[in-house]
């Protein structure tokens, strides 16, 4: 598909920050109009700078959706709130989502307060405004930005798509003048590799949050296109043997059904029939090995 003349386009990056699980993922999608990121309960599940590319009219915006900050505590912690920052600083804008429901707590406090570092113009989501009252939302709205200078406030709820259109529209108008750097039908820069094993790690972490640790990632060995089919072969990793265990569950049932929920999903996106094998095996101290942080793009912290 042909890209728009240079000198009418406008293309802009928007890094998205928050503290963990205030929608980041959720709101990504919802902007983009398609799944590029994975969405779970469980904190901490975007580990690298996933981009996804909306295009209103002659705009193209980039989102890059942040790791959630929080204070770190091991090393692929430290990792993933470098990245978070680093993508504010790299944007040519900064969203700022604050979960209205749980308001401006301990971690949106530092996350605001760091945030006057960056220089970048920036902006406010509230999001989950839907399970928040009219009164409390404007009363938040104020001490928000009493605490930093941003260019817009948003309510939005982006499980539902409630305000969803009007972020878009705005950011669109903002983005600079220069050309696209996606292809008009680019969704995300992510290659379906990659993509593949986000969704089920994803799964996984919908079916286990509780029993399995952090410390679980997904790699993509084999893909096969066919002509009717993909053939498809991952491997999870985790770091003990009574990991292992409880992702293969009782006569393999859990293994089963992460991958049957995986396979449906991957069968929409790519339109046609997916062989999904998976496999799962002890990758003692992955945490602490700078290859695999290299993989997943982060920097690996060397203290």
């Amino acid at each position: 598909m042909a890209e728009a003349p240079q000198d009418t386009t406008r293309c802009g990056f928007v890094a998205l920050i928050g503290a963990p699980n205030v929608g980041k993922s959720t709101l990504i999608n919802a902007l983009v109009g398609a799944k590029v990121t994975i969405v779970s309960h469980k904190v901490q599940t975007t580990r690298t700078l996933v981009r996804g590319i909306a295009t209103v009219d002659a705009a193209q915006i980039v989102f890059i959706d942040t790791p959630g900050i929080f204070a770190p505590r091991r090393r692929l912690d430290r990792a993933m709130v470098t990245t978070a920052w680093s993508g504010a600083h790299d944007a040519d804008m900064v969203g700022l989502i604050i979960d209205a429901k749980r308001g401006i707590d301990e971690e949106a406090e530092t996350v605001l307060a760091r945030l006057a570092d960056v220089r970048h113009p920036k902006f406010v989501i509230l999001n989950k405004v839907d399970l928040v009252d009219k009164s409390t939302l404007l009363g938040l709205a104020e001490r928000v930005n009493e605490k930093g200078r941003f260019e817009a406030t948003f309510m939005v709820a982006a499980l539902t798509g409630y305000g969803v259109a009007d972020v878009r529209n705005w950011l669109a108008g903002k983005a600079p003048a220069g050309p696209w750097h996606y292809p008009e039908d680019q969704i995300s820069d992510a290659p379906m590799r990659s993509l593949a094993a986000e969704i089920t790690r994803e799964k996984l972490y919908h079916r286990l949050h509780q029993e399995l640790p952090y410390q679980s990632t997904v790699e993509t060995d084999i893909w096969t296109e066919k002509k009717d089919s993909v053939r498809i072969e991952q491997t999870i990793f985790v770091e003990r043997e009574s990991q292992r265990k409880i992702v293969l569950g009782k006569g393999g049932q859990t293994i089963k059904a992460i991958g049957a929920e995986a396979r449906r999903e991957l069968t929409g996106i790519l339109e046609k029939p997916v062989h999904l094998f998976l496999f799962v095996k002890v990758r003692e101290g992955w945490g602490d090995d700078p290859e695999r942080y290299r993989e997943m793009g982060l920097e690996f912290p060397r203290e």
